[in-house]
């Protein structure tokens, strides 16, 4: 791949069992091919572990550290405490992810999700780290939880969402997470978010090995895949390459508080 940008993929999955065969070749990799940094969250507590080993392994790496809502009913007081713990480490830079998940039957109940995220959106007001938010079909009743603890907020990751839910989120302090979705045929949706937000506001991530964008759509998703949604980006805010790469970094740096070069 050609390298024409610099990367910071703000929400990735590298502790995921896809990767267990070659972890080490492709974070090698994607660095060749400009990712200067990766933000690695955690979905259930072995994940968190895994992705704070990962941050401690690679100068590149950072993690975020949360139960998502599809173990929800695995949130008890113990693991808040080992998350609190895994926080203590410098290169973890959020709580997440975490939020709520009501597509699929089998999750735990709507009630228990609940109380799962409302517990983790108090760690992260204690901690004082932003969250990244995991919603899909549940965009009234998260919205109605992010509204419940107004001194936090963090990055609605792969948003899925309307214009009027993204500007309800911005105005509550949260940037909107664009992933290789955004590049697909039908995400009229999305595009009309991207192209109705501040630039200001925007992160980039993959969320791999999931959602890879077109042109590679359907395969094992990886960091620098990214330069996709990038080049989406371009298209439809009608700027140059080099000026969305420069926004989307500062706004990482900023969101996330990586000092990164």
């Amino acid at each position: 791949m050609e390298n024409k940008y610099k990367i910071i993929d703000t929400h990735a999955h590298y502790d995921d069992e896809k990767f267990n065969e070659d972890r080490e070749s492709v974070i090698e990799e994607i660095q060749k091919n400009g990712v200067i940094g990766v933000l690695n969250a955690g979905a259930s507590l072995e994940g968190c572990i895994d992705s704070v080993k990962l941050a401690n392994e690679n100068d590149m790496f950072y993690a975020s550290v949360g139960i998502h809502p599809s173990y929800a009913d695995k949130v008890t007081d113990e693991v808040i405490e080992k998350l609190k713990e895994l926080s203590q480490n410098k290169k973890v830079k959020a709580i997440g992810e975490i939020g709520l998940d009501y597509y699929y039957e089998e999750n735990p109940s709507r009630e228990i999700q609940k109380e799962a995220f409302r517990k983790q959106m108090k760690l992260a007001q204690e901690l004082d780290l932003p969250v990244v938010i995991h919603d899909r079909d549940a965009h009234k009743d998260t919205l109605d939880i992010l509204k419940e603890f107004p001194k936090v907020n963090g990055t609605i990751h792969c948003f899925s969402g309307s214009v009027e839910f993204a500007k309800e989120c911005i105005s509550l302090g949260y940037y909107i997470g664009f992933t290789g979705v955004l590049t697909f045929k039908n995400a009229k949706k999305l595009v009309e978010v991207c192209e109705s937000i501040p630039l200001d506001r925007m992160l980039v991530e993959t969320d791999c090995p999931y959602m890879a964008p077109t042109p590679n759509r359907g395969k094992r998703n990886q960091s620098d895949y990214i330069q996709y949604i990038i080049e989406k980006i371009c298209e439809i805010r009608g700027l140059g390459r080099e000026e969305i790469q420069d926004i989307l970094l500062e706004n990482t740096k900023r969101r996330y508080k990586i000092d990164i070069v």
